[in-house]
């Protein structure tokens, strides 16, 4: 018999290294490489491959043209909340697994109840497994956010309170549920005996050890591909933010999304990080209240012609996936130290705020190094596309100047480093709904107006450069901040900022 071996096992990656070093190879992570013990080759555990491979073959197979695959029919079944289909594409796919990652207390549990209660109601079999919390726990939770099916379907929801992974595993394969919810897989564990693996002696690991982790995985997305369940597992974060445990976790998995939000605020954001099924440009929005999440279907802003206008804001219509959100970016400039003045943004890129206000100190003429300068998206919202930079360059160049942008007026455009303001995607979607909300005045890329439509082309207003739409911000006295005072009726007259 073989004797047993020591290898180690990188926690970001999955590589296995025969021999410890400060650095993975594979992806350059500092102290990332741990030691397990993997059995010799004449163990009773099986070979070490056996469980790398989330497919296992169960007999003889050949290559075929792929015209020649033949397609049969899987029908996606809905989860019963409207935000979770739009992310996932429509519904849950009958044999996907899926990985849901997000703060602790953000809602991940709670979301899952609700998917749960839904789908019981509707007469689909759900196994509910918590290795965190007891039965009981569960039920309370359940009845406190209204998800308890009525009694007519009560037992489509069944829930199962137990951290061995393999006990798990033969009560899904027993009551052949639709989905199956395991919160969470940190907690869980699997030995060697469980699950028919093999490779490292997971059974002298703790639960939510790199190596329990991957075979946890392995076994559930094998689960799922054999039983055609639909299986849906919570994952911890890290305190950086990332899913915690090997990048391999989020390999073997059909969907990664990350649900987010701040405990502090009430809104919360489902993105789709990976999905083979469908796009990953949909998020969900969602608000928690005292009787669970509840689902926005509408977060924009709203404009208002009388209310007084203000520096240091603007409205952009931002595009997330099918559906286009009015969003307010805020800004606000205080004196600093020159050569260490603060940028910092939330909801945007911090890289993208330096270039924007380089862009403003070369072609706009403002002067910011000595400046502090803070921008946040309100409402929680994160917006990554650069469709929002002309709406941020003149929130931070109205605050600045104590100049605002006139009522009920929407902007958008990308900003080049020579100072242009480029076309955006979906410019005609991204008018006609913020002239829905309110919006009298948009302003955008000039290049873009002939393709709207006639009675959308007079409310828009095409501007080529930067210092072209610097001229729409107008004094504004009621800020405390403006430079001269404006005669009461009377309009202001455009002048550059400075």
């Amino acid at each position: 018999m073989a004797k047993d071996r020591t290898s180690f096992l990188c926690n970001e990656c999955g590589a296995v290294q025969p021999q410890w070093a400060g650095r993975c190879p594979e992806c350059g992570v500092w102290d990332a490489l741990n030691p397990f013990t993997e059995p010799g080759s004449g163990s009773s555990g099986g070979s070490g491959s056996s469980d790398r491979s989330v497919v296992r073959s169960s007999g003889e197979s050949c290559a075929q043209p792929i015209g020649a695959i033949e397609l049969g029919s899987v029908p996606r079944f809905a989860t019963g909340i409207d935000e979770v289909d739009r992310v996932l594409g429509g519904g849950f796919v009958p044999g996907a697994s899926i990985l849901l990652g997000g703060d602790p207390g953000v809602g991940k549990s709670t979301l899952l109840m609700q998917v749960a209660g839904a789908l019981a109601a509707e007469g689909k079999a759900v196994l509910y497994a918590s290795s965190e919390e007891s039965a009981a726990q569960v039920r309370l939770r359940a009845d406190r956010l209204g998800a308890t099916p009525p009694e007519a379907s009560s037992e489509q929801l069944l829930v199962l309170a137990e951290t061995d992974l393999g006990r798990i595993l033969d009560e899904a394969r027993r009551l052949k549920p639709k989905l199956l919810l395991l919160d969470s897989i940190q907690m869980t564990w699997l030995g060697t005996a469980a699950g028919g693996g093999g490779g490292a002696d997971s059974s002298r690991s703790g639960a939510g050890a790199a190596s329990q982790l991957r075979r946890c995985a392995t076994e559930l997305a094998l689960l799922a591909k054999k039983e055609g369940i639909t299986v849906l597992i919570v994952g911890h974060v890290t305190k950086e933010g990332q899913l915690a445990g090997p990048k391999l976790l989020e390999h073997l998995v059909d969907v990664v999304l990350a649900f987010e939000g701040d405990r502090h605020h009430r809104h919360r954001i489902l993105r789709s990080v990976k999905n083979r099924f469908g796009s990953t440009h949909e998020i969900g929005l969602f608000q928690m209240t005292a009787e669970g999440l509840e689902p926005v279907s509408e977060h924009s802003v709203r404009f208002d012609e009388e209310e007084a206008p203000s520096p240091g804001a603007a409205i952009v219509p931002t595009l997330a996936g099918s559906r286009c959100l009015l969003a307010e970016i805020q800004a606000l400039s205080a004196t600093g130290f020159l050569g260490s003045a603060k940028r910092r943004a939330s909801g945007l890129d911090t890289s993208r705020l330096a270039m924007l206000i380089a862009v403003l100190e070369k072609h706009g003429g403002l002067r910011l190094a000595d400046q502090d300068v803070f921008v946040s998206v309100a409402g929680g919202l994160r917006i990554q596309e650069p469709a929002a930079d002309l709406a941020a360059a003149l929130a931070i160049a109205g605050v600045h100047a104590g100049r605002a942008l006139p009522p009920a007026t929407a902007v958008f455009g990308e900003l080049t480093l020579s100072g242009k303001v480029r076309s955006a995607t979906g410019s005609e979607q991204r008018v006609s709904e913020a002239i829905r909300r309110g919006a009298r005045h948009v302003l955008m890329p000039a290049s873009q107006v002939d393709d709207l439509p006639a009675e959308h082309a007079v409310l828009a207003h095409g501007v080529h450069r930067l210092v072209d739409a610097l001229e729409f911000l107008a004094p504004c006295a009621a800020a405390g901040l403006a430079r001269g005072s404006v005669p009461e009726n009377e309009p202001a007259a455009p002048r550059p900022v400075r």
